[in-house]
């Protein structure tokens, strides 16, 4: 067993008994990690508010490769991120990121990732409230891609051939299970969803970070939470909860109830 220092997010803790929490951890250094924190929760605990979930600081874990669960030893707080508590749609795309990381992030070295949970994390923080929906949608595709699951955005998923960016008139095909859009040939007459030229358009947008946010009305932002949740859904292998409620922005009055 050795001392290992990391910088880390905290991305969810569980109380284990009247003093200690389970405390799950992305880690730059050591990737998803389950540790201890001992005695966390008594009145004079060296953790203070430190394990607040999404806080990120530098992480000393008593680790060994064979443990499932290793010793929390300290955490050094960073960055907090309170503004991610100032609007729900902030705080429930970063519960999103969080959890996709927590699902899908292996337990191993995947710098990468980290980068990419901080960024979108940090993005979110900064976002003003109405893009909040696009700096959620651009950050999760952007993790899932790191995680290994980009989606073909430029040739088709099948054969490689490029596919125009109005789709000939009649829109892109794009397929959830292919993880990708499809040319003519491939998609034949009926495939399994069509993007408009202009929904096309801002999701390569929100695929690349050099790119400018894409301005998404609300019914732009809802077709592009729907996207990359369901896509998240079918590679994750099932219903992930923060996701959903991101997706469906479970937290705001449906139009009949608010009239």
């Amino acid at each position: 067993m050795s001392l290992v220092s990391t910088p880390a997010v905290v991305l969810q803790t569980h109380r284990y008994s009247e003093t200690s929490k389970i405390v799950r951890l992305a880690t730059r250094d050591l990737g998803v990690q389950s540790a201890i924190a001992k005695g966390v929760m008594r009145p004079r605990s060296p953790f203070g508010a430190a394990l607040e979930t999404l806080s990120e600081g530098n992480a000393q874990l008593y680790h060994r490769e064979t443990r499932e669960l290793q010793t929390l030893a300290a955490f050094d707080v960073t960055d907090l991120r309170r503004a991610l508590a100032l609007d729900l749609a902030r705080f429930a795309g970063a519960a999103a990121l969080a959890e996709v990381m927590l699902k899908m992030a292996p337990a191993a070295p995947l710098p990468a990732a980290y980068e990419a949970l901080t960024r979108g994390l940090d993005a979110l923080a900064a976002a003003a409230p109405g893009d909040a929906d696009a700096a959620g949608a651009r950050w999760l595709w952007i993790l899932v891609g790191v995680l290994g699951f980009a989606p073909a955005l430029e040739t088709c998923v099948h054969d490689g051939t490029p596919v125009a960016a109005n789709g000939n008139g009649k829109g892109i095909a794009f397929s959830l299970a292919d993880g990708g859009v499809l040319c003519a040939a491939c998609a034949g007459p009926q495939p399994p969803a069509r993007l408009p030229p202009q929904a096309y358009r801002d999701l390569v947008d929100l695929n690349t970070p050099a790119a400018a946010l894409p301005t998404l009305d609300a019914g732009h932002a809802a077709a592009h939470r729907r996207l990359v949740a369901r896509f998240i859904r079918y590679h994750a292998g099932g219903s992930l909860r923060a996701v959903d409620f991101w997706e469906r922005r479970a937290w705001a009055p449906h139009p009949s109830v608010a009239s």
